[in-house]
């Protein structure tokens, strides 16, 4: 099954129903339709053996998603935040592409491939040709790679993770019922296009028949006035989104009204900041949706009940669970592994494997990295309770080596981030000629006057084991991060193993 049976499901069932709304832009379920058939036909005149996008995306990425579909080849869409080079570099590994890109990034785009032979269209003149082309028809393996997306980079080079029609039909037909849901319901989507869930969700809310509301950019009034103006009853963002909009609300004393569910993730939320949510918007429904880029979205989710019961019960099991991710969506197993492979029983922590139809773990130039046995491993670290409730601890690559002992840094930033004086925090090692690595913790103070270090050593002391007090705190004034959110670890070790510390090393 190719995921483009889900667009024709979608018209067959309504095809004058709203599908896609950005900016003017105001598209039925046909009217998508008959645009990516077309764009099937200026594919396969171009003669390209895939199709890459460089935009923000928005009404352009289910156009670009399912005309490829259609076409049988398939598609990247990449970061616009990356320099010339940088791209350059990603459009050299892909199969023959055809460039499609927004205006304000043309230039850049079209001067780094010049010589090579790459076809570049700017976005309009993709949607002029789309609207006027013969549509192609082509038959598709259903394990034939359908997109094509690259990993942040935050610990090593960008991989190219190869998702195949399989994979993706598998997450949307085993997670949402179709056509369920009500004729009123719009989805407010400003993650962006080269994300998994920007791919997941221009897919999962079009089979659901939902309506598609795109924010091209973030912006915490803009969002705000969004899910006003367009009665948006779900939308899903990411932690420093989630930051935003609360500050917003709790300035502005505004309200959400037509707001069900708000879903988040790409990276841990801080536990200050959704309790903060969760009271300000206590009718909305709130999920946290954990996944990977080669596990075709979200395998893990913690649904507005088990937020409700978390926040509310005092049983110390149950309220631990708000820091959880939840429970396996359908048809994932999930398992943790010590370093040896050996499965480990509930509650130890170890490293998450990943086992279903939807997990690819393949890459290009790579091939697939799944066991014998089919499992994916994550290099999460990560826990799973008595009740199957998953906590993920952080990745396996940021573990601390500190006088031989492995100490995960989230276990210190769930304890300093419940200072009143600590916004956000990120524990990092720095290599040291006596311990190995020293713990440093980077600190965004909550106000203009940054804490006493030593009274932030005390309070985790206070918690942990004297092992996980941090040698050594400094502080920021915001912390590096990608655009979902996720801590830019490896720009801070750089930055602090490269100067002096202040403060030196403290005692335990």
């Amino acid at each position: 099954m190719s995921i483009s049976l889900l667009l024709d499901m979608a018209a067959s069932s309504n095809p004058d129903r709203r599908a896609v709304v950005c900016g003017q832009v105001r598209w039925t379920v046909a009217e998508l339709k008959a645009l990516a058939q077309g764009g099937s036909g200026v594919l396969a005149g171009s003669g390209a053996r895939s199709l890459v996008y460089v935009g923000t995306g928005g009404h352009l990425l289910p156009l670009l998603l399912f005309a490829a579909a259609e076409a049988s080849v398939p598609f990247t869409p990449l970061n616009y935040r990356l320099g010339a080079d940088a791209l350059g570099a990603l459009i050299a590994r892909l199969d023959t592409p055809l460039l499609v890109c927004d205006d304000e990034f043309h230039e850049i785009v079209a001067r780094e491939v010049s010589g090579s032979g790459v076809a570049v269209v700017r976005s309009v003149e993709f949607l002029e040709q789309a609207a006027v082309a013969e549509p192609v028809s082509v038959a598709v393996d259903p394990e034939q790679v359908a997109v094509v997306l690259f990993t942040s980079g935050t610990t090593s080079t960008p991989k190219a993770v190869e998702l195949t029609h399989n994979n993706l039909v598998s997450y949307i037909t085993r997670t949402i019922e179709f056509d369920s849901a009500a004729t009123q319901d719009a989805a407010l989507v400003c993650v962006p296009p080269y994300h998994i869930a920007g791919i997941g969700a221009a897919m999962s809310h079009l089979y659901a028949g939902r309506k598609v509301v795109y924010l091209r950019a973030f912006d915490a009034a803009e969002w705000i006035a969004v899910v006003t103006r367009e009665s948006v009853t779900t939308a899903t963002v990411v932690p420093t989104m989630l930051a935003r909009i609360v500050a917003e609300l709790q300035r502005t004393g505004a309200t959400l009204p037509s707001l069900q569910t708000l879903a988040y993730g790409g990276s841990k939320v801080a536990l200050p900041l959704l309790r903060s949510a969760l009271h300000l918007l206590p009718e909305v429904g709130f999920v946290n949706a954990y996944g990977l880029t080669e596990t075709s979205s979200t395998v893990a989710v913690l649904g507005p009940d088990e937020h409700r019961a978390a926040m509310t019960s005092d049983d110390p099991a149950v309220a631990r669970r708000l820091g959880s991710v939840g429970t396996p969506v359908p048809g994932i197993e999930l398992q943790i592994r010590d370093a040896s492979g050996t499965v480990l029983p509930a509650g130890a922590t170890g490293e998450l494997y990943v086992r279903g139809p939807q997990v690819s773990g393949r890459y290009t130039g790579i091939g697939s990295v799944l066991d014998a046995h089919g499992w994916f491993a994550t290099k999460d670290v990560a826990e799973l309770d008595v009740d199957g409730f998953l906590y993920i601890g952080g990745r396996s690559d940021d573990t601390i080596i500190r006088g031989g002992e492995n100490i995960a840094p989230a276990e210190i930033e769930d304890v300093l981030v419940e200072h009143p004086q600590v916004r956000e925090v990120a524990v990092i090692g720095i290599d040291d000629p006596q311990w190995g690595q020293i713990i440093v913790a980077v600190v965004v103070p909550d106000g203009d006057r940054e804490p006493d270090p030593e009274e932030l050593r005390g309070f985790v002391r206070a918690s942990l084991r004297g092992s996980r007090t941090p040698d050594r705190v400094v502080f920021r004034t915001t912390l590096p991060a990608t655009p979902t959110g996720k801590i830019l670890r490896r720009d801070l070790v750089a930055e602090y193993s490269s100067q002096p510390v202040p403060g030196g090393t403290a005692g335990r």
